[in-house]
């Protein structure tokens, strides 16, 4: 999958849970130091890429994905798509 459109569809989703989207880029958190995602929004996040990208995200990585950046994000997605991810 295209990293680029992973990013579309986070900043849609973004968009759509009513976040200012407005200066997000690659190397913008997630988390308290970038969008101030809360855990029940990055709960809903992941959901929504799960949902689109048919990848999984366990409830263990919650605080990993809160000091993610946007990219990292996408890498993440890209990575689990892949058809040699395992």
């Amino acid at each position: 999958m295209n990293r680029d459109s992973i990013r579309e569809f986070i900043i849609d989703s973004l968009r759509a849970m009513n976040y200012d989207v407005e200066g997000i880029d690659n190397d913008t958190e997630l988390g308290p130091r970038g969008v101030d995602l809360e855990s029940l929004a990055l709960a809903e996040l992941a959901i929504r890429v799960e949902d689109r990208f048919a990848v999984t995200f366990h409830r263990d990585e919650a605080d990993e994905l809160a000091v993610m950046t946007v990219g990292e994000f996408c890498q993440v997605v890209a990575a689990r798509t892949s058809p040699t991810a395992p």
